[in-house]
């Protein structure tokens, strides 16, 4: 199963404040670590949500919000997408992970949708459109 590991963001990172030096070199092993047990597909941090926008959708209107945005607890400040054989995988690696932030920090771990989990719905269509989706952005890197 493919699960989404999100850095939930804090008051330093919404600041603008960047990982110190210890910091990015523990973030390095961990990674390294994952990448060598074949679990990281990939993973990124993120600026804060004062470089970012919003688009709010309401019918056929869009309404672009800037940022910052207010409830710093909901935001994002980096990312992985791993590879698991489930959540149980996931936990012990999240529980292996440096602390991201200088303080108090929460990592939170979603799992990602497939196909199958979407029943009839997913038409054979939709599913041959999805794979040549995938084959095109995996054969553009």
């Amino acid at each position: 199963m493919r699960v989404m590991v999100i850095v939930k963001a804090t008051e330093d990172s919404e600041a603008g404040i960047m990982p110190s030096t210890e910091l990015l070199a523990a973030m390095g092993k961990y990674n390294e670590d994952l990448v060598n047990a074949g679990i990281m597909l990939a993973g990124e941090g993120l600026h804060p949500s004062s470089r970012g926008k919003r688009v709010a959708f309401d019918g056929a209107k869009r309404m672009v919000i800037d940022g910052p945005f207010a409830e710093t607890k909901e935001l994002i400040a980096g990312y992985w997408l791993w590879q698991v054989k489930d959540m149980d995988e996931a936990l012990e690696w999240v529980k292996r992970c440096p602390n991201p932030m200088p303080g108090p920090s929460e990592i939170e771990i979603r799992q990602v949708f497939e196909a199958a989990d979407f029943g009839e719905a997913f038409t054979p269509e939709l599913v041959e459109q999805e794979e040549r989706l995938r084959e095109k952005m995996a054969g553009d890197k």
